[in-house]
Order: structure tokens, then sequence, then C-alpha cells
């Protein structure tokens, strides 16, 4: 396993991030635990989970993933000092009117609540998780600054926003003398490549590291076409994706034969190959999907695949507004 700095900070973290968001839905807390001493095993340092994670179909579920975690760490105490944590504030935790959002009170409550569900006393990077156009940034830096100055929260990262809400946020922590966001967290794959128009470009000039989230398109970019699905209502978004973008993945699926590597590897490796990426989200349900998925950190894709994979899977061509203008 390769290591990386997270943006422009001095914290090495692994070139691939285990998502939990699985853990608790999908992998019981014993499946969940074995992933998580395999991924310790391969080097993988660095894991990413959220409070909201564990209600994917069950909305009592909310905050079980946070707690799984807590319950690997407290079989192991040592576990603890060996990751990178990374968990999110946002989204909606109860009924109340302030039970979600990024006020300084639902932040302060949030941090508070997911370090008790998690067992620990700081969270390494505090991502929030989706941008709040309510909350001014003065409100928000105020109570992040909060949580650093009292060593419950290290870093502070976003996901899902946009590059102007990236650089509003820094410009407004620049002018706190705060350090503000070192990361960004964003969907981004060979399926959709939107964020090279203009947060990619953001994440570069401020020294966001970018941490992609879906990296495998939802299962796109798997070898969707040999896979048989069961029509559970989880899968009929994909079934449906999959009759919608078939002549591109017959043709991706295609290069990936001839070149001799899995879908799955090919499209992680293609994430990877991108020097803003950081760390892209795998989020397995078993140990096989896991080692699978870490031989895509050794595979270096050359130029002629690049440009085949271009073709196939087109971006936005530059960024903006060179995309769009002249």
């Amino acid at each position: 396993m390769e290591y990386t700095n997270l943006g422009r900070t001095g914290l090495k973290v692994s070139t691939l991030c285990l998502g939990t968001m699985n853990f608790g839905p999908y992998a019981d807390e014993k499946d969940s635990f074995k992933i998580m001493d395999r991924a310790l095993e391969l080097g993988i340092n660095f894991f990413d989970t959220a409070n909201v994670y564990g209600a994917m179909w069950d909305p009592d579920g909310i905050g079980n993933t946070e707690k799984i975690l807590g319950n690997w760490f407290r079989e192991d105490s040592s576990r603890r000092d060996k990751i990178v944590l990374a968990t999110k504030v946002y989204g909606k935790m109860g009924e109340g009117v302030n039970d979600r959002g990024l006020s300084a009170y639902h932040i302060k409550r949030a941090c508070e609540a997911s370090l008790k569900r998690i067992g620990t006393d700081h969270i390494d990077l505090y991502q929030m998780h989706h941008i709040d156009r309510s909350a001014p940034w003065e409100e928000v830096w105020q109570a992040m600054e909060q949580l650093v100055h009292e060593g419950k929260v290290t870093y502070i990262g976003s996901s899902n926003f946009a590059a102007w809400n990236i650089a509003e946020a820094n410009t407004i922590a620049k002018q706190r003398n705060f350090m503000g966001l070192v990361s960004e967290q964003s969907i981004y794959s060979l399926r959709n490549r939107h964020i090279e128009l203009e947060v990619i470009p953001a994440c570069e000039k401020f020294g966001l590291g970018l941490i992609p989230w879906s990296p495998l398109g939802g299962g796109i970019l798997c070898g969707v076409l040999d896979k048989k699905y069961d029509g559970r209502r989880n899968r009929e978004p994909l079934q449906r994706s999959v009759e919608k973008l078939r002549p591109q993945i017959q043709k991706y699926e295609k290069l990936c034969g001839e070149i001799g590597y899995n879908p799955a590897d090919v499209a992680l490796a293609w994430v990877l190959h991108n020097p803003v990426v950081t760390s892209p989200i795998i989020g397995p349900r078993t140990i096989e999907q896991l080692d699978e998925n870490v031989k895509a950190a050794e595979l270096k894709l050359d130029n002629g695949v690049l440009e085949k994979l271009d073709e196939i899977w087109p971006g936005p061509g530059n960024q903006a507004p060179e995309a769009y203008a002249w």
C-alpha cells in the first residue's frame, strides 16, 4: 500500500480509503470487523464513515455504522491509533428542527454524539456532508474552530461542495487565521466526470485532497454485464442505468478484456491516475471484494488506454471556462 499527503497537510493516508456505508445494511457487525481487520493488514489506514450511515434501508438504523466502528475499537483499543478516522456532519439525526444542517448548535451536538457512538475522544477528519445555505461561514467556522481548540477534531473537510463553496469557505477561513478545508469528498468516476469542470481545479488551487466516492460508478464499472441480479429494490436503479448505458458499458468491458484487467480494477486505477486525487473510497461488502480493490492500487494505465477510456466515457474536455468557451 502506498501513502500520500491529505491535501496540503502533513498527514499521510493510504491511497485507498475504506468506506463503511455498507456496514450494518449489508455487512453485519461480525463481517464488518473482518473487513476492517483485513484492511489494516493490507495497509489501509484511512477509514471513512458518517453519522447518518446505517439507515440506508432502515430509518431507525441512523448511527449504527459509527456504533459498529466503536465496538471494533472497544474490542482492541490499539486499533484506534492505527487509522485516520473520518466522519461527517449535516444529515438529519432526529425529528427536531435543529437536528440537521451546519448551525453551530447542530455541529456541536452532532460531534459529541459521533464521539460517543464511536467511542473515541477525537475525530481526525470532520467533514461537512453537504453545503448548508442557511448557515453563514462565520458561524460554521466558529463552531469548527472550537472543536479543534478542544481537541475533538483535527482537520476539517467538505463533501459534495461546489467549487465556489470551497473558494468561499477557505477565503473566509483564511481571514480568521484558520486552516479551513483540507479535503473534498465528491462523486467521481469514469461514469461521472462533472467535477473536472470546476471542483478539481478548485481543490488544486486551495490545496484540498480529493476523496472520490462511488469511483466504480455505482456498480456500472464492475463488469456489470456478466453479473445477474435478483431484482431487489436496491438493484433496480443499477439495472435501469445498465440499459441506458449499455453501448458504453459494452465498449468498456471489451477494452478491459483486451488489456487483461478486471473492469473494477481499471476504474479505480483511472481515478488514481489523477494527481489531485488523494484516496478513492472503496466500499467492500466482503473480504474478497476488498482484496480485489487493493490490487487496483498497483495498476498503472498507459496513455493509449487512457485515451481510449476518454473516448468511451468522455469528460467535459477541459476545466471551466475552456470546456465551453474559447
